[in-house]
């Protein structure tokens, strides 16, 4: 498939949870008698659909506050110097360093 449209997509990443133990072959409409559900476009969220669900207008769970942390240069001086000590880090450090 050269172009995957956003239904395909969403379906090739659920179906990579069950790689190696599934193989997938293409049946054309025609042959393919016993389609199920799981082939077809969702339908739209709306009042004539029998699966509506209504959205509230208010979100359940707003936000009730936001709280801001100032931290402090002691904590940054710590990660640094604990990437300083790890060598793989220091390699990191040393090439993010060269710019």
């Amino acid at each position: 498939m050269n172009t995957p449209t956003r239904h395909m997509l969403r379906w090739q990443i659920a179906i990579q949870e069950c790689r190696g133990n599934t193989t997938i072959v293409h049946k054309s409409g025609n042959t393919h008698k016993n389609a199920d559900g799981l082939n077809r476009w969702a339908l739209p969220n709306t009042p004539d659909n029998t699966s509506y669900v209504p959205t509230s207008a208010e979100p359940q769970n707003p936000i009730e506050g936001i709280k801001i942390a100032d931290v402090g240069t002691e904590f940054f001086e710590e990660v640094r110097e604990s990437y300083q000590k790890d060598k793989n880090c220091h390699i990191i450090t040393a090439l993010l360093d060269k710019d």
